[in-house]
């Protein structure tokens, strides 16, 4: 039998990877992390918590100006970037030691530093050789930057925690959840904020009403969409203000540019390929369903696969690998009805088929919809409507699709999900009696 330094080596100190690496370790295995920047990865170091925080930052530009209307005497309030800022990067060290303490508490061996493929049993960290019996591939995704004169005066998401000073004027390029989210983000800060896409479409993959209502409601707000326009180049002034140049529309000037056009597998450099394990055209690493790739020692879990670029489902992944390769417990992860959501101004949040999908797979179907406004936003004179909506399967009456918009959409919607997981019945819905007075409470009153 060949003696390797560890049973297990991890590349990447993310969601999928450090749980991936903490199970393995308890159930017996020697195993090594190697993380380049921090533990935590893109969720915790600079992704869905830190910017969760600035959400909930921004929530209180409304919330404040709502008060006054609940007999609240709220004076004029001034805003301090950098007093956010510092106290989330804080949260997030703070964040990154934990995550490291965990894995050391199961004796996991944290290397620093970048580490590259050799072989099928080989890894190079910084100069020294290293061998595993099973190699991990946990190296996440990275944002994309497009290709155009002046692209390098745009950032990305990565950079948006580190400003120096809010911008006044911010243009985002991208319809998806990352620009949508930083655009309510920005606007709440008090900065004119413009999404610029190629398309016509935002936030492809949800339902067609709850999206449509978000651009509606974002439009009313104030937030600028130009769409069927593509980037040509970008000037920056002496004065560091931008001139973003388009098709199909004029320019417009900006004194930040944010990219979230996707992202891409990180990959790149890795040394894959020393060990015949296969990319995809987007560079993802090639996996079946337990996760192993086309070199027999070497797996991947997370978003380097390209599968579902979600937290969630990187640490069921990297739960999975562990128990099957090291637990004697073989486990696959189920991505049916995988509940999705989007913190923008209101939230959205989804699960299952969007009633467009339920069409084209189950062919009769019936959806049912209520559309209000909140209890809050009558008081607070704020004419925002949320829009819930159940998509059902016409014969078995099956709940197939729930999906909504409004305060608070995602923490309902995580309860709600469990529904559409478990299969049930819209019936099922309306014998539930309902609690008053909630917003949720519309999810059982759809007649």
């Amino acid at each position: 039998m060949t003696a390797y330094d560890y049973d297990l080596f991890v590349i990447g100190g993310g969601s999928g990877g450090v749980r991936a690496a903490r199970v393995s370790a308890a159930h017996g295995a020697r195993v090594a992390l190697a993380e380049e920047h921090k533990v935590g990865g893109t969720c915790v170091i600079r992704g869905c918590v830190p910017k969760k925080l600035l959400v909930y930052g921004a929530h209180f530009a409304e919330d404040l100006a709502d008060a006054r209307r609940f007999g609240w005497n709220v004076p004029k309030c001034d805003f301090s970037w950098p007093v956010l800022r510092d106290n989330v990067l804080a949260e997030v060290t703070r964040l990154e030691g934990l995550y490291t303490d965990t894995l050391t508490k199961h004796d996991v061996e944290v290397l620093k530093g970048r580490a590259t493929v050799t072989g099928p049993h080989s890894i190079d960290l910084a100069g020294r050789k290293i061998t595993a019996g099973t190699i991990l591939v946990a190296s996440g995704a990275t944002p994309i930057v497009p290709d155009f004169p002046g692209a390098e005066h745009g950032i990305t998401s990565n950079e948006a925690f580190h400003l120096d000073a809010l911008p006044e004027r911010v243009v985002i390029a991208g319809g998806g959840y990352i620009a949508n989210e930083f655009a309510g983000i920005f606007h709440e800060f008090g900065a004119k904020v413009s999404i610029v896409n190629r398309s016509d479409v935002i936030l492809r993959g949800y339902d067609e009403s709850i999206r449509d209502r978000l651009l509606t409601i974002s439009m009313m707000k104030g937030i600028e969409f130009k769409f069927h326009c593509a980037f040509e180049r970008v000037e920056k002034g002496e004065d560091g203000r931008l001139t973003v140049h388009m098709s199909g529309s004029d320019p417009i000037e900006a004194d930040l540019l944010m990219y979230a056009i996707g992202r891409k597998p990180n990959t790149a450099g890795l040394g894959l390929e020393t060990a015949g394990v296969d990319l995809d055209g987007n560079g993802a690493v090639v996996v079946n369903a337990d996760n192993q790739s086309t070199c027999d020692s070497i797996y991947a879990v997370g978003d380097v696969t390209n599968r579902v670029q979600l937290t969630p489902v990187a640490i069921r992944e990297g739960q999975a690998f562990a128990d099957t390769l090291f637990g004697n417990k073989p486990t696959r992860v189920d991505y049916e009805n995988i509940p999705a959501a989007v913190f923008s101004h209101p939230p959205l949040a989804s699960v299952g088929m969007t009633e467009g999908q339920a069409r084209n797979k189950l062919g009769s179907v019936k959806t049912y919809t209520s559309d209000f406004r909140p209890m809050k936003n009558v008081l607070a004179n704020r004419n925002e409507r949320a829009l819930y909506k159940l998509v059902v399967d016409s014969e078995t009456d099956q709940v197939v699709g729930i999906h909504m918009i409004g305060p608070d959409a995602p923490e309902i919607l995580q309860a709600a999900a469990i529904a559409v997981k478990a299969g049930l019945k819209k019936s099922q819905f309306d014998e539930v009696v309902a609690l008053h007075p909630t917003m949720s409470e519309e999810l059982v009153l759809m007649r």
